[in-house]
Parts: structure tokens; sequence; C-alpha cells
């Protein structure tokens, strides 16, 4: 059974910093992709970014390159996203996804939920103008 565990949800001011983390257990060693997704009250779920677990290659949505950085730790099965210079816009709800029973050769699908299977329960991140 896969569990992902988010943290680091946080409200900080327009300008700053935050870094969530995504604790993964019951995955493959690689080949397959982690994701965080981000979505709001009546909103559509929303890619953020992506990673390849064991490769290293990343994707970014638009609205973030530049700023957000989604790295890997493989001794501690987690995922992160660094997320920089925060604007209001950015407020919601993220969630990590990974889906390990899906492999891929070296780059992941497109950021939309429907690659992904498993999903955690979601960090609140807060960003105040």
């Amino acid at each position: 059974q896969v569990h992902l565990v988010e943290s680091g949800g946080d409200s900080v001011q327009a300008g700053g910093s935050l870094r969530l983390s995504c604790a993964a257990s019951g995955t493959a060693a690689g080949g397959y992709c982690m994701g965080w997704f981000r979505q709001g009250p009546g909103k559509e779920r929303e890619g953020v970014a992506a990673i390849y677990i064991g490769g290293g290659s990343t994707y970014y949505a638009d609205s973030v390159k530049g700023r957000f950085t989604i790295s890997q730790d493989n001794s501690k099965n987690t995922v992160y996203l660094q997320m920089n210079r925060l604007e209001p816009e950015d407020t919601t709800m993220y969630y990590c996804t990974a889906n390990p029973r899906k492999k891929y050769s070296g780059s992941c699908p497109p950021l939309l939920p429907k690659w992904y299977r498993y999903w955690g329960q979601g960090a609140q991140v807060t960003v105040s103008s």
C-alpha cells in the first residue's frame, strides 16, 4: 500500500518562501513519477510540478517556473517542493501524488491528475499580501 504524507504547509507573507515535504512509503525503487498539485475550493486540481524518481527530470507549470523547485531525496523516500517568491495567488491546498505502479522510461506524463493514482491528505499554504 502506498502512503504519502505532506508536511510544511504554513502561512507566509508575499515574497516569502516555504518548503513542502512528501514522505512516501510502499513505493518502488524508481522509474515512476511523483508530483505536486494544488486545488482551491470549487476549482479543478492544477498540476504544479513533477519529478522522475531515480532520473531526476523535472517539470513545472508555467505559473510557477522560476519560483518553485521540486527535488527528491531517495535515501529518505521524500520529495520536496521549494516555493520561493510566493504570491497571494499561490494560496490553496497542495497535494503530493505518485503512481509507482506505472513505470516510465525517463520522463513524466503531462501534469494532469489522471496520470496519478495515490494522493496525500494535503498541506495548506496561505500567502498574505
